[in-house]
């Protein structure tokens, strides 16, 4: 009996060892050749600067070629993340071609902050600000600093942190102001704001954007103040906009309090669900965000954070998966009078199946032998992505999965919204842990 046992043992160890190694080799092939081999240096735009946009589903250039700071900064990310992950330094040049358009194009030389959008040579669209692009040009910046130890990058960084200190921080109820006007004012709701609309607002996804940029700038930028601001986020959404049920809440009043619509009527929810409902992929991704920030402050041993993100994982794997071909869903909602929560979008977008990779391999470390289990989960997401999500023939992600909707085969492969951060940021995290087994 102990030698068949044994022999039980030595046989699953080794169909373990076989399939990490299988789903290794595809992660690396869609990391490199799949993905960024697709867009670098095929986006740089050599032209005016920065990088561009967007790209049909056979990646040839897309007529709208506008710039959003979040799309570009993403960009200086990933190609500053990919010299380092490979080291390779032709993604430093990359990523410092990126950093030129945002200090000289995006960056406001008069009232300070980044521009949201400029158009492909750099005029300003709008003069309005917001919070989130400002992250994501930290996000950036540091990253960039971090692989070229370039102090101009890590200089207009520290800037934007100031200019958000300054203007979008709220120093009595904590947190940020989204919208910012030119001159950093904040955008008020008022009667004439639609009920849908953003305008006014704190969120979860500027909040966990901006935990994110604070992170990677404590690394490059260990600033008292930094810390402080990196403890203060990391606590507003573990304890304040994480819901009892485990997901996050979407929208806030200034003062913290949740814009909610479920005592409204079924028609009057949907019309708001865009400021309401539950968001599987934002959920599993800060569960992430949240260790993450937890560890570059050195905690150790942060049971209450990882409380709180196994809590938001097993939350999405209950109410938001597809048990059937696998995926999470994007959206789901309580309504009042029927039981748990109803999904009510059935899309399985690019980057909550990313972020969710990433977490769940991470999990899976963590409670190996939880009944959630988190590994199984994590092979059988890989395989949708394999066969539903990733474009063999031209490369990339489709932006959602053609389990659901076939059509995207020939959407736009990459757009303002649409790029590598996501999906090569989840392969490069779960290639390091895999490798390390």
């Amino acid at each position: 009996m102990r030698i068949c046992i044994l022999i039980t043992l030595l046989f699953s160890s080794v169909l373990v060892i076989a399939q990490n190694d299988t789903i290794l080799v595809q992660m690396r092939y869609a990391a490199k050749q799949g993905l960024l081999d697709k867009y670098y240096p095929r986006n740089i735009d050599t032209l005016y600067g920065g990088y561009l946009s967007s790209f049909t589903y056979d990646f040839q250039q897309a007529p709208n070629q506008d710039k959003m700071i979040v799309t570009q900064a993403r960009h200086i990310w990933s190609t500053a993340k990919a010299a380092m992950f490979y080291h390779d330094s032709s993604y430093i040049a990359m990523s410092r071609h990126g950093f030129y358009f945002l200090k000289n194009k995006m960056w406001d030389s008069v009232d300070g902050g980044f521009y949201n959008m400029v158009t492909r040579d750099g005029t300003v669209i709008s003069k309005i600000k917001e919070a989130y692009g400002n992250a994501f040009a930290i996000y950036g910046l540091a990253a960039y600093y971090e692989c070229s130890g370039d102090t101009a990058a890590l200089n207009l960084a520290k800037k934007a942190f100031e200019w958000l200190e300054k203007y979008s921080h709220d120093p009595v109820y904590k947190g940020y102001y989204q919208h910012l006007n030119r001159d950093g004012s904040h955008v008020l709701r008022n009667a004439d704001v639609r009920s849908n609309a953003e305008t006014g607002y704190k969120d979860q996804n500027s909040s966990i954007h901006l935990l994110e940029a604070l992170t990677e700038l404590y690394h490059v930028w260990a600033s008292p103040l930094v810390r402080e601001r990196l403890q203060e986020m990391l606590v507003l959404i573990r304890d304040k906009i994480v819901t009892p049920k485990g997901n996050l809440q979407l929208f806030f009043t200034p003062d913290w309090k949740p814009v909610s619509f479920r005592d409204s009527s079924y028609d009057i929810i949907m019309k708001n669900k865009n400021l309401d409902h539950v968001s599987f992929g934002h959920d599993v991704e800060t569960a992430y965000l949240l260790q993450e920030a937890s560890e570059a402050l050195g905690y150790k041993d942060d049971k209450a954070t990882l409380k709180i993100g196994k809590k938001m994982v097993d939350h999405a794997l209950k109410n938001g998966w597809d048990n059937t071909l696998g995926g999470f869903y994007d959206e789901g909602y309580y309504f009042k009078d029927k039981p748990g929560c109803t999904i009510i979008n059935k899309s399985k977008n690019w980057w909550s199946q990313a972020e969710g990779l990433n977490t769940l391999l991470i999990l899976s470390e963590l409670y190996p032998n939880d009944p959630m289990h988190y590994r199984k989960h994590f092979e059988q997401l890989w395989q949708y992505v394999q066969t539903y999500m990733i474009d063999h023939e031209h490369g990339d992600w489709y932006e959602e999965g053609l389990d659901n909707e076939p059509q995207r085969k020939t959407a736009l492969k990459a757009h303002i919204w649409k790029g590598t951060y996501h999906n090569f940021r989840s392969l490069m995290n779960c290639i390091s842990r895999l490798e390390n087994k």
